[in-house]
């Protein structure tokens, strides 16, 4: 039943997270860049339905078009990591030996730093930016999806089905695209589900700091930063990214919870 739960909650969250995010690139209730100074800082309201910031920007709008921002940063983000990792932990895990020791070494060096400040670090390089956000993060994640799947390829590679195909003749390149990558889209699954969620944490605390996507363009993070001078005068300000934030990593988490439930039916609450 819990499983079944999750599923729901999680599932029902992030479809009115995505679904959010591309209606913003059709429509949104008022233009989220538009400026007017007039209707600064007001409370919610029939007009504006979460109220105004301080330019006059609708709240609403804006939250809309940070969804949009978001997912897609956190989207590339996931996809870059995972085919990245993919590669490295494939060929470690099936090349072995010399290979393996020396691929590991650099990866597990990487891990040794938690992913945002090798992320922070990567932007130092990269410079800040929405595209510079997507490949620092990119790579800040790709040491953790290289050790998953070189996991699961150790293991794969010991099995029958492995024997058998290099018995009858294919190559290594063949085996391992045909019959070891499919065994590491379980675990990759659920990995690339807790990667969203990280990835949209990650980019709100780098917006928020100021070395994300540089106003006005729309983001949670930066609209938390621009929130913070107006905490007692405008609540609504922080209130509303804040829980756009919050709903959007529990619908991630419950979300893999049951991805993993699903996929390992040992971890399931007895």
């Amino acid at each position: 039943m819990r499983p079944r739960l999750n599923a729901l909650l999680g599932g029902t969250l992030m479809l009115l997270v995505l679904s959010t995010a591309t209606l913003s690139a059709l429509w949104t209730p008022h233009n989220p860049l538009r400026i007017a100074m007039r209707s600064r800082l007001q409370p919610p309201s029939a007009l504006h339905w979460l109220g105004t910031d301080e330019m006059g920007r609708d709240v609403l709008s804006r939250l809309m078009a940070g969804a949009g921002t978001s997912c897609l940063v956190a989207a590339l983000t996931v996809l870059g990591a995972v085919v990245l990792g993919s590669g490295i932990g494939l060929l470690a895990g099936f090349a072995r030996g010399m290979v393996d020791r020396l691929l590991m070494l650099v990866n597990d060096a990487l891990l040794a730093f938690p992913g945002i400040l090798l992320a922070l670090g990567l932007l130092a390089v990269i410079g800040p930016g929405q595209w510079g956000i997507v490949a620092a993060l990119g790579l800040a994640y790709t040491p953790t999806v290289a050790r998953i799947v070189r996991g699961a390829v150790l293991s794969l590679r010991e099995r029958e089905f492995v024997e058998a195909s290099f018995s009858i003749g294919n190559s290594a390149a063949y085996t391992l695209w045909r019959h070891v990558l499919p065994g590491t889209v379980s675990p990759l699954t659920v990995l690339a589900t807790s990667l969203f969620g990280w990835a949209i944490l990650a980019e709100s605390a780098l917006s928020f700091l100021g070395l994300g996507v540089p106003p006005p363009a729309p983001s949670w993070g930066n609209m938390l930063a621009a929130a913070r001078p107006y905490l007692e005068s405008a609540t609504w300000l922080s209130l509303a990214p804040g829980a756009c934030i919050a709903l959007t990593l529990l619908g991630v988490n419950l979300l893999g919870d049951a991805l993993r439930d699903h996929f390992d039916p040992r971890s399931r609450p007895q």
